[in-house]
């Protein structure tokens, strides 16, 4: 493991203006993070906007970070899900990524109409599963645009899915082209249960190593450290492939990352890219191939 970490940040949200928002990812850009990640609440004492059109918002003024929202997998419809991560890729030029939000609570289910479950590991894993088939849906050459015959796409490389749950079936397949990064990371906390679904882990406490390397040994990619102070971030070089700091709004204009310490990403390239994962290959391709 390398003795430099790549480096998030939280922004939640609250206090932002849209000009403070843009400013506080550009900061962020500036100073070499890797992510930054949106967080999100459907109860809130404030109005504001969710976080996946606050990531989208900032996609045309930036050009290098990744961009992650959270979006919440037991309140929201699972097509539009992927579909909204997919198009935020798309916006993006293959900059997006996901956090997996898992409220559970009476007041954010009563805000959609639904109902409180007595676990949600078992549906938080089947909105993961069906939207990484609905990312692949489209092959990555589906699309043509062959004028002279009038074709827009060739049918043959764009698949239903057929997802049949506990919880939901869909159909598919996806309502947009599969995405610059085919699938954008996927970002979660190994307290979900799912990490071997995750292409970023993410742990806090004070056993950080050893949660870091049970996270390794059950599949994640990647494990990041969630902290809250930038000196804690010495210590963890070469126990974590990174770390998400959280910090108020009013302190991102004042970030100073240490330089021995950032794995600066690379202008140009995607986020999955700058996160050294591979290009998932659609697997509905994959199958046709066979």
């Amino acid at each position: 493991m390398a003795d430099t970490l790549y480096f998030a940040l939280e922004l939640d949200g609250y206090d932002e203006s849209p000009e403070r928002l843009r400013s506080n990812v550009a900061e962020a850009e500036r100073a070499g993070f890797t992510v930054v990640t949106f967080g999100d609440s459907l109860v809130s004492a404030r109005n504001r906007l969710d976080a996946g059109t606050r990531a989208a918002f900032v996609a045309s003024t930036t050009s290098t970070i990744g961009l992650a929202p959270t979006v919440h997998t037991v309140t929201t419809e699972p097509f539009f899900l992927a579909t909204q991560l997919a198009s935020l890729d798309h916006a993006s030029h293959g900059r997006g990524a996901w956090v997996i939000g898992a409220d559970n609570s009476p007041a954010a289910h009563a805000a959609v109409g639904s109902e409180v479950r007595s676990s949600v590991t078992a549906e938080i894993r089947d909105v993961i599963d069906v939207s990484r088939r609905l990312w692949d849906s489209w092959e990555d050459d589906a699309v043509i645009r062959d004028a002279a015959t009038g074709r827009y796409l060739d049918p043959a490389k764009v698949h239903h899915v057929r997802f049949e749950g506990e919880f939901f079936d869909v159909v598919g397949p996806l309502i947009t082209p599969r995405s610059p990064q085919g699938q954008v990371v996927v970002i979660g906390d190994v307290d979900l249960g799912v990490t071997d679904l995750l292409d970023v882990a993410l742990v806090r406490g004070d056993d950080v190593a050893d949660r870091a390397a049970a996270a390794r040994a059950d599949g994640a990619a990647l494990v990041f450290a969630d902290i809250d102070d930038l000196s804690d971030a010495q210590s963890l070089a070469g126990v974590v492939d990174g770390i998400r700091l959280h910090l108020g709004t009013d302190a991102v204009k004042d970030l100073a990352v240490p330089a021995h310490l950032l794995r600066r990403p690379t202008p140009g390239l995607s986020l999955r890219e700058n996160l050294g994962l591979a290009r998932p290959v659609s697997r509905y391709a994959a199958s046709a191939q066979k």
